[in-house]
């Protein structure tokens, strides 16, 4: 008689969400980061529905309270999504899980040619973990997921025997050649789809094979960002294995642990902007030359506005010693390097905890030094052209907080002494206003984009 052979169920395969009837309400638990337009996005319904079903959610509010239940009007749309969540968001941003994690000491640990790699980046000639670290800190992504990435798509941890390092990742690109620049496409990819998720303006996108794909509308930022860059590194059956439990998940959690068994408090409910001042001396006058644009890299998340100084010349010419940029409030300078100064306002000296103030284009003489501790109005540097690509001298001014970049406009937007800035059509483009007055954008310098600073101290 033949041996009876044990039986092996199939791995459940996932059939999509049911036809919901138009406005069937769906329980939704809110995850970090959530908000209502966001929401209203993904689930193909209105802010105003969310709104009259979740009476107890008041109209001012900003960030939902991670776990709080919620009543959402869903309208039906084929093709959404698998509902697999690969890492919560707190292991995407360069945030507080991090603390205490070092990149170096871990890929020294690690048997994989990562450890050979040298190469020059960001004006210096940097190991591979400071390639990572380099990349992650400048981004905001953390370095935990880059090297993930880099373990599943090129072994770089586990095998000693290093491939070409041209296209290591995929982004088969003129000037993206080599692994620091495939860290940078692949920085700006999962940015892009992270924050555009964040704010409800990614609703699909396509498999190399043609097959359309709608994100799950209970999907959080961190996955449907994975989801994306996967969707245009790997074919469709690639694509399916990465974003599953066996793929990227797999992976990240032998080498690092569950990121879903920690417990970090990311972006907290009604999360509120500290008060900010212009980033120039009470009394002046300067331009506001770029409405909301990236933070940094290209594509979203648009966190970030520029202000040009007064000046007779056209370019990156030198400014008058009166002209300089200032704490918008109080903080410490954690990084002061070419170009860059970022004040931590939370004091504690650690750039992924709480709200960050990130300054580009500081010119190198008169620069803040790091780990100086600073009062509101306290000069940071002088405007230039350094760091980066310009046409002419400026600051460019962006927020942070818990290492999540934070859109100039939305629930939370940039607040500087009660002008909100709000987008254009573009990038660049885009307006403050201040009760019934509006400055637009615009790098002429003309007088309907002159802003003033009132600042007074008592």
């Amino acid at each position: 008689m033949p041996e009876p052979t044990e039986i092996v169920p199939e791995a459940p395969t996932w059939k999509g969400r049911p036809e919901y009837a138009p406005a069937e309400l769906v329980d939704y638990t809110a995850q970090t980061g959530d908000t209502i337009p966001a929401l209203a996005a993904h689930f193909n319904t209105s802010v105003e529905e969310i709104y009259a079903a979740n009476t107890f959610i008041p109209r001012d509010a900003t960030t939902m309270p991670p776990g709080m239940p919620m009543k959402i009007p869903i309208y039906y749309l084929p093709l959404w999504g698998d509902p697999y969540q690969i890492i919560p968001d707190h292991a995407f941003v360069y945030g507080p899980s991090l603390v205490g994690f070092n990149t170096s000491a871990f890929v020294a640990s690690q048997p994989g040619w990562i450890n050979g790699v040298m190469t020059w980046a960001g004006r210096d000639n940097r190991d591979g973990a400071h390639i990572v670290d380099y990349v992650a800190i400048n981004y905001s992504i953390n370095p935990r997921l880059l090297l993930a990435l880099l373990e599943y798509q090129a072994g770089a941890l586990s095998n000693p025997v290093r491939p070409s390092l041209r296209y290591i990742l995929g982004f088969e690109k003129t000037y993206y050649e080599g692994m620091y620049l495939q860290l940078v496409g692949a920085a700006n990819t999962l940015n892009d789809a992270y924050y555009k998720w964040r704010i409800g303006t990614l609703t699909e996108f396509e498999l190399k094979d043609g097959s359309l794909v709608r994100p799950d509308p209970w999907q959080n930022a961190a996955t449907v960002s994975l989801q994306y860059y996967f969707s245009q590194m790997l074919s469709a059956d690639e694509y399916r294995v990465a974003i599953g439990p066996e793929g990227l998940f797999a992976t990240y959690s032998a080498l690092f642990g569950d990121p879903w068994a920690e417990t970090v408090e990311h972006i907290p409910g009604s999360l509120q902007q500290p008060e900010l001042r212009l980033p120039f001396p009470a009394g002046q006058t300067w331009s506001y030359t770029g409405g909301p644009h990236t933070g940094w890299g290209l594509g979203q998340p648009y966190t970030a506005l520029d202000f040009a100084p007064p000046t007779d010349k056209s370019g990156c010419a030198a400014v008058e010693e009166k002209y300089y940029n200032i704490a918008m409030a109080d903080g410490m300078v954690v990084r002061s390097e070419f170009g860059l100064v970022t004040l931590d306002l939370d004091g504690d000296g650690d750039e992924r905890t709480g709200w960050v103030l990130v300054y580009l284009h500081v010119g190198t003489e008169g620069r803040v030094p790091a780990g100086l501790s600073l009062k509101s109005g306290d000069p940071i540097g002088y405007p230039s052209c350094e760091g980066g690509r310009v046409t002419g001298t400026h600051i460019h001014i962006s927020r942070k907080y818990n290492g999540e970049w934070i859109p100039a406009d939305g629930p939370l937007a940039f607040n500087l002494e009660g002008w909100v800035a709000h987008n254009g059509r573009v990038a660049y483009e885009g307006t403050l206003t201040k009760s019934s007055l509006k400055i637009t954008a615009c790098v002429c310098g003309d007088l309907y984009s002159s802003i003033r600073s009132d600042y007074y101290q008592e």
